[in-house]
């Protein structure tokens, strides 16, 4: 199979150097990865224009982030390519333990049916960031893309952030209504505003490696999560091995604290792992890296004008994939919110939620980061004692195997406690917690819940349409098999809807998925007070 091609793309000349160009852009977003570039698409989407500013012109080199979760997957569908990507993507959901070399258990991230995305796929950055390239050239008139466009200074001006760049043909600046930093774990915008970065850097240093190899390594079915503790084939502390498309393989060694760095970079060395692990196997090294990482937050996202998304507010460790899900989380939270204030439909304020909700979530990533760490690299004694007896009882102990940590695996965040009181009735779903897919049919065919929400605040009601319209939010009914279809009427076939809903009740959802209130009985009054209530809420006015 032909190896991946990194995509160039073209550098135009600024209009601000040709002495053209909007005098103020409603966004500027510094940085043209994942978060970037789905920052960009999904204010697109909501009639938003932005620059897309970046120093470089090609796709990430190397697979760097690889495991993409359900809901993020699911964002990226309402983005317009998460159907690529799970084309494209491996497909798994399975997760296997070892201990040396023994298997000590697995477990299924998703045993249920009716779901349009899979729990995981492993997909190379490099692809995503492509696909999110072609999306986004598919908005001319919304996103600016500008490669090789260094952004070198900026300053908040109060009503707008001025920002300094340098490019091939000289430098310009250029002034935005809001600036978001999506560049990154060593974000240059978060260094120039001297913001504290606070939490834990790990001494723990891993060997990272993509490896092209036409057959499975152990045989069978490697389409899974395999983690190992202290494997035979290696003398560190652990061993994780993923399959991406193109047959190329990741496998992470962690090695010990006074590992040479320049030694195990040595194509000699990385070999001599390799065969350790893989026997007589043939394979090609396309990629390493080794790295050590670091658990850490911003205290604030928000920055009057300048925002924070993705790396640039956050970091965690590798092990559970909650890096760029996270970020692709930030996205999907922000995005309507600053819309809603860039067209005048609420005031800054209503960013302060953005502030608390993505802080609770990079919290609670960080938490479980860090947990994870510990279990797998023990700081005491007493923590290998515990280590060590919990992987011996997990052979015969089904208790013991739910505390085994390898990386609890991304989720997302419920904000149950972070939104306005909306007077909600009892419900099956939490209020505050994300979109629960169920498949549908329609009057065009088969569909599913994640596909029928759109971008605005939207009633689904399971069971019969509310007595009344309104101009405020979209209504959806599911109803059962049999229904006559139309465009707001599906039919659940499965029965799957109305088991993970409930008849009878419905749902107001946000722009993001999030249940904002649920009711027997909906009202227009008690549809446009809770609206108004989620447009205009401001977390330090509520707790005080």
């Amino acid at each position: 199979m032909p190896r991946y091609e990194y995509p160039a793309f073209d550098y135009v000349t600024p209009p601000e150097l040709l002495g053209v160009g909007d005098a103020v852009h409603p966004v500027a977003i510094v940085g043209a990865g994942p978060i970037g570039l789905s920052m960009a698409i999904d204010l697109a989407m909501k009639g938003i224009r932005s620059v897309v500013l970046d120093d470089n012109n090609v796709v990430s080199v190397g697979s760097r982030a690889i495991c993409w979760a359900k809901r993020s997957l699911e964002i990226f569908d309402r983005l317009g390519v998460g159907k690529r990507m799970l084309e494209q993507g491996v497909t798994w959901k399975v997760g296997r333990l070892f201990h040396r070399t023994d298997e000590v258990c697995s477990f299924d991230l998703l045993p249920e049916e009716g779901h349009t995305y899979p729990a995981f796929i492993n997909l190379q950055q490099y692809y995503v960031e492509q696909y999110l390239v072609e999306r986004a050239q598919e908005f001319p008139d919304f996103i600016d893309l500008r490669f090789k466009n260094k952004v070198v200074d900026h300053k908040d001006e109060g009503d707008h952030v001025a920002v300094s760049l340098e490019t091939p043909d000289g430098p310009y600046s250029l002034k935005a209504e809001y600036m978001i930093a999506c560049d990154g774990a060593r974000s240059p915008t978060r260094q120039r505003m001297k913001l504290p970065f606070e939490g834990q850097t790990f001494e723990e240093k891993f060997l990272i490696i993509d490896v092209e190899m036409q057959d499975s390594p152990f045989g069978g079915e490697t389409a899974e999560r395999w983690f190992w503790f202290e494997p035979d084939f290696h003398n560190g502390q652990s061993a994780l091995l993923h399959k991406q498309p193109d047959n190329i393989y990741r496998i992470d060694f962690q090695l010990q604290p006074d590992a040479d760095e320049a030694e195990e970079k040595k194509e000699e060395n990385i070999a001599r792992r390799l065969k350790a692990m893989v026997g007589d196997k043939p394979f090609t090294l396309d990629w390493m890296s080794i790295y050590r990482f670091t658990c850490a937050k911003l205290d604030r996202f928000v920055h009057n004008r300048v925002l924070f998304v993705g790396d640039s507010a956050h970091v965690v460790s590798p092990f559970g994939a909650r890096g760029g899900n996270g970020g692709v989380h930030d996205v999907d939270n922000l995005g309507w919110k600053l819309a809603a204030v860039l067209k005048g439909e609420a005031d800054a304020d209503l960013l302060e939620t953005y502030n608390s909700e993505r802080s609770h979530g990079s919290a609670e990533n960080i938490m479980n980061s860090s947990r994870a760490t510990n279990f797998m690299t023990p700081k005491s004694p007493m923590e290998r004692l515990f280590r060590d007896e919990v992987l011996k009882l997990a052979n015969d102990m089904p208790f013991a195997r739910r505390l085994i940590n390898s990386g609890r695996l991304s989720v997302p965040c419920s904000l149950s406690d972070y939104l306005p009181d909306t007077q909600s009735d009892k419900s099956t779903v939490q209020l505050g917690a994300p979109i629960i897919d169920a498949p549908l049919h329609g009057a065009q065919g088969e569909t599913s819940l994640i596909e029928i929400l759109k971008d605005r605040f939207t009633l689904v009601s399971f069971g019969t349409k509310p007595d009344f319209e309104s101009n405020s939010v979209d209504q959806i009914v599911v109803a059962k098999a049999g229904t006559t279809l139309d465009e707001q009427t599906f039919a659940d076939i499965s029965g799957l809807a109305f088991k993970r809903y409930g008849e009878g009740l419905s749902y107001l959802f946000r722009p993001d998925g999030h249940v904002a209130a649920v009711y027997q009985t909906p009202d227009h009054k008690r549809i446009e007070a809770a609206i108004h209530a989620n447009l205009h809420y401001h977390p330090q006015q509520a707790a005080e």
